[in-house]
């Protein structure tokens, strides 16, 4: 069944040897630019053109046309090779369209090996672009994607390339255009005076440029009017721009509501609809795939208001910049001109990102349910049926991430396992409202360390997995309380400076023996009384108790543990910590920072985003955890 795309929504590729067709109805010329993981394209020989059409995985057309085909094969692209985007350009010469708005509609599919068409998508809602990237084949998790793009540029295909980083933008395209002369001069065919279906509905195209002037709507019913192109003289070029963004004066063709409420409707969510040899795989794709899917909305819609921003600035220092119009009724016309214009392009853009959310909104509400317990929220039915595994997930949820422009919606931060890295779950976090009292502040900490220890242990089969606490002034007793009721806890919590030792010395001596049998491909030979079990170590109100010696063990256990199945879980101040110096810098660095309330400090270098992190806390009253712990109790208890 095929997937009819909107613009910015992806869909996973099952093939990897690919047929892109293109379906303009004008000539256009059509090209593939190769981009690294961040999608810059380094130079003139990572982008497929008439001029030199044939790539390793790509091949283009030599010559601009109504209708195109693109061989990809995904399989064959260099290992550096992360983004494929295909574009089209107007062709340039004395006989041609001025723009894409004025033509019909392009249209793309993307078939497999055996011509069956898997996505397809119309590039409805381009006015001024002479240039425009249609798709984009992209890979993540080690799995291709395809996201329908809609990127227009109005100054043309120099903009496009540059934008992608190409720093010879202008001398390439001079060689693509000297390569499509002869074919860039033909004339237009009149197109067949047929709309478009799904132009009832503009996608934004946000290329920097000044908005047109508003259009005047005839005095008319508002749900049925004659249809302009009626009224056409024969051989008359029919114009396709869209209705709601002609010049004043030209026909307004209105859509009934009905039909209006159909346009661009994108496709029902499924849950697992994602690239995978398992169930659990296709969820993580899907779930990680919503992410980048909510980073890259959010994105635009910042980049417009910043555009916007920075334009109003502009124009409004022109005006203030001249003295004939700073002052009276003119210098107040340009000034309300100016901010219309800058509330208009953010609303427009507003309107893009709030469709994207409701997508993503609806794929959350079918994917959130179906979530094995390693992915799933406390809160999730699925843990009342809650099963011993018979084999490790492949990741874990440590709660969700949430921008402030998607509003309710939360998306399940995932982690692979085994952890690469140990945690910090800060108990002081001084930047939160509504939590001056540290020892609220503590106890939301040690229930959300025990919270994630239940899941651990929970997900991983019996004997693969046991808990360690270290609490050396007994301060946690309350939170741990449910870990020592359900035996989770094979020892009882390490107390005082001799525990901490104690433990400490286990788990170094543990880690040394693990590295050397390892190291000699001899894991039969290790002692007897070492556990092979993957071990956790909670570690509360660090440091207190905790003297240079330890430290530095613990250190150790940070940055070797990990490689061999020991990793720490510290419920510890930042503040207090840092009364220490230095000498825990490297510690704190080495681990992940998560808090037992709301705060936005992970930081996502891709798109520059700060993220909200929202712990996976076990609702209030729910006894939830405890019938975890006691279900993987008794697996251990047959275990043994």
């Amino acid at each position: 069944m095929t997937a009819e795309l909107v613009r910015g929504q992806n869909h996973p590729l099952s093939q990897i040897r690919l047929t892109v067709r293109i379906s303009a109805g004008v000539p256009v010329l059509a090209g593939a630019t190769l981009g690294d993981e961040n999608g810059t394209v380094p130079g003139p020989q990572w982008v497929a053109h008439p001029g030199a059409p044939a790539l390793p995985g790509v091949e283009v057309p030599r010559q601009t046309a109504a209708e195109h085909r693109l061989a990809v094969d995904l399989g064959a692209l260099p290992e550096a090779v992360h983004r494929v985007g295909v574009f089209l350009a107007l062709p340039t010469g004395p006989v041609r369209p001025l723009r894409f708005g004025a033509v019909a509609a392009p249209h793309t599919t993307v078939d497999g090996p055996d011509g069956t068409e898997l996505v397809s998508y119309t590039l409805t809602g381009l006015d001024t672009e002479t240039a425009v990237v249609a798709l984009e084949l992209y890979r993540r998790q080690g799995a291709w994607k395809v996201r329908a793009m809609g990127q227009g540029y109005a100054a043309g295909l120099p903009a496009l390339l540059a934008d992608q980083g190409l720093p010879e933008s202008a001398d390439l395209v001079a060689t693509i255009q000297r390569t499509t002369a002869p074919a860039s001069v033909a004339p237009l065919p009149a197109p067949t005076p047929t709309p478009t279906p799904g132009q009832g509905t503009p996608t934004h195209s946000y290329a920097p440029q000044l908005p047109e002037p508003a259009p005047s709507y005839d005095a008319q019913s508002p749900y049925e009017v004659q249809n302009p192109y009626d009224a056409q003289a024969p051989g008359t070029p029919v114009d396709y721009t869209h209705p709601r963004r002609r010049p004043l004066g030209t026909p307004q063709p209105l859509v009934s509501v009905a039909a209006a409420a159909t346009d661009d409707r994108p496709a029902q969510p499924v849950a697992g609809d994602a690239v995978g040899w398992s169930m659990e795989e296709r969820l993580y794709n899907q779930v990680w795939g919503m992410f980048e899917d909510l980073a890259r909305t959010t994105a635009a819609y910042r980049s417009v208001v910043e555009f916007a921003d920075s334009r109003l600035e502009k124009e409004l220092d022109q005006v203030l910049a001249d003295p004939g119009s700073r002052l009276g009724a003119a210098g107040d016309t340009a000034r309300e001109a100016a901010h219309a214009r800058r509330t208009q392009l953010i609303d427009q853009a507003r309107a893009v990102l709030d469709r994207d959310l409701a997508q993503l909104s609806a794929e959350s509400d079918v994917v959130e349910p179906a979530l094995p317990p390693a992915y799933a929220g406390w809160d999730n039915p699925v843990w009342h049926g809650y099963r011993v595994p018979d084999e490790p997930p492949m990741a874990l949820r440590l709660g969700d991430l949430h921008l402030p422009e998607s509003g309710p919606l939360r998306i399940p931060m995932l982690v692979r396992l085994p952890l690469e890295r140990g945690l910090w779950l800060d108990s002081g976090a001084a930047n939160v409202d509504g939590f001056p009292d540290p020892v609220e502040l503590r106890h939301l900490a040690m229930e959300a360390a025990v919270a994630l220890a239940a899941r651990l242990l929970a997900v991983h089969p019996p004997g693969d997995f046991a808990l360690q606490v270290i609490d050396p002034a007994g301060a946690g007793a309350a939170g741990l309380g449910v870990l020592t009721r359900t035996g989770a806890l094979a020892e009882p919590p390490a107390t005082g400076a001799a525990g901490v030792t104690e433990v400490l010395e286990r788990l170094t001596r543990r880690v040394d023996l693990m590295q050397m049998a390892v190291r000699g491909g001899t894991p039969e030979s290790l002692p007897p009384d070492v556990d092979t079990a993957q071990q956790l170590l909670i570690v509360n109100d660090f440091p207190h108790g905790f003297d240079e010696r330890a430290v530095t063990r613990l250190r150790y256990l940070a940055d070797e543990g990990p490689a061999v199945g020991v990793h720490l879980l510290l419920v510890a101040d930042r503040e207090d910590a840092a009364a220490y110096g230095p000498l825990l810098d490297p510690l704190w660095r080495s681990l992940m920072r998560l808090t037992p309330v709301a705060d936005d400090h992970l930081a996502d270098p891709w798109v520059g985003h700060a993220w909200t992190y929202e712990p996976s806390l076990v609702p209030a009253g729910s006894q939830i955890v405890q019938h975890v712990l006691a279900e993987a109790a008794k697996a251990r208890g047959k275990y043994k």
